[in-house]
């Protein structure tokens, strides 16, 4: 059929009307680039790139991470990936200042003794002078010594003669050291956070701690908030990770549907032309919160890299109807210490060793 200069005017406007009503406005698709002040005044990237696992992998996916415009990084010592992750840094050619870097002390290195050594053994595989984040990894104590997972004749993990506090006090010098720009903890519950502020001079610039739609903990995340602590969410896209099915001490929870399959949010994806993933992420930065996905997977790299987005508050609320209290990084009894005593999430813990 053949359409007059007129009609074809006509048609391509009555498409033009069409698309407009029915995609998300330009500011929902806007990538943005967005990022938070610490409580030292230092800045740290809302989208972060994690490191746990694929040891083979971490070095170029990093470099590429780090060209693709990504520049937090979060690994740590007990994922012996520390040194991989500091080749990547090095041959992606980004300026090391302008990278935010974060590591982790290894729970048989808390000792005082022992934290500036553990912390220069991590600087020399990143190949740098400084971190700009130390975290202290779980807030209980190993004995000390070269075996990270020290166990009895029976298999159960043998304490150190120090406590979290202890070490706390020694990761407070590092900071005068020029060797750490901020210090935090991960895996903490809210009394044993309580305890640091009380009893020290520094309140944590970060809690890393599990926040997924799955388990949102509203109420700790507004506590952390109001104590000037920024969260960085790990396993932000939930039980999308096998690890956490294959795990000796693996919760019958984390068999459950996988966060990025609800409806809901393939739905609120579908709204914006973006992922389940990507939206999952994009509410942990509409939050307040950093996130730190990880992936050795160049189109998932790529796909994280779009998710700082703007969602309506009518998805949020929709994304907040998910809550479970599902934890699903709870390894409690292996390491004899009840992890996260006073939040939620804590029901179904299994006995089993994590390695």
């Amino acid at each position: 059929m053949a359409f007059s200069l007129a009609s074809r005017a006509n048609h391509f406007l009555a498409l033009g009307n069409y698309f407009h009503l029915h995609q998300p406005s330009s500011r929902h698709l806007a990538t943005r680039a967005t990022s938070y002040t610490l409580n030292t005044g230092a800045k740290i990237p809302a989208l972060g790139f994690g490191t746990f696992q694929d040891s083979d992998s971490q070095e170029k996916t990093v470099s590429q991470a780090l060209q693709k415009g990504m520049r937090l990084i979060d690994t740590a010592r007990v994922y012996n990936v520390e040194r991989e992750v500091g080749r990547g840094i090095k041959s992606s050619g980004i300026p090391r200042d302008d990278i935010f870097l974060g590591t982790k002390l290894w729970c048989n290195d808390y000792h005082p003794g022992d934290v500036e050594r553990a912390l220069d053994n991590s600087l020399q595989d990143l190949d740098t002078t400084y971190v700009n984040l130390l975290l202290m990894h779980y807030p209980c104590t190993f004995k000390r010594g070269s075996d990270r997972f020290p166990r009895d004749a029976d298999g159960r993990m043998i304490h150190g003669d120090t406590t979290y506090l202890d070490t706390w006090r020694a990761m407070e010098k590092l900071t005068k050291s020029g060797k750490v720009k901020a210090i935090g903890v991960s895996n903490f519950s809210k009394g044993e956070i309580e305890t640091l502020i009380n009893k020290s001079s520094t309140v944590p610039a970060v809690h890393q701690m599990e926040v997924h739609p799955y388990l949102q903990q509203k109420r700790f995340n507004e506590w952390l908030k109001c104590k000037g602590i920024h969260v960085v969410q790990f396993s932000p896209l939930g039980n999308m990770n096998d690890f956490y099915r294959q795990t000796g001490w693996s919760k019958e929870i984390s068999h459950m549907m996988r966060v990025v399959d609800q409806p809901i949010l393939k739905e609120i994806g579908t709204k914006y032309r973006k992922s389940p993933v990507q939206v999952v992420l994009a509410w942990g930065i509409n939050s307040g919160r950093s996130v730190i996905p990880k992936s050795v997977v160049d189109w998932q790299v790529e796909e994280n890299m779009q998710a700082d987005f703007e969602l309506e508050p009518e998805d949020m609320a929709q994304i907040a109807t998910l809550d479970s209290q599902a934890r699903f990084n709870d390894p409690s009894l292996d390491y004899e210490w009840r992890l996260y005593s006073d939040l939620e999430g804590i029901d179904g813990t299994m006995r089993g060793k994590t390695h």
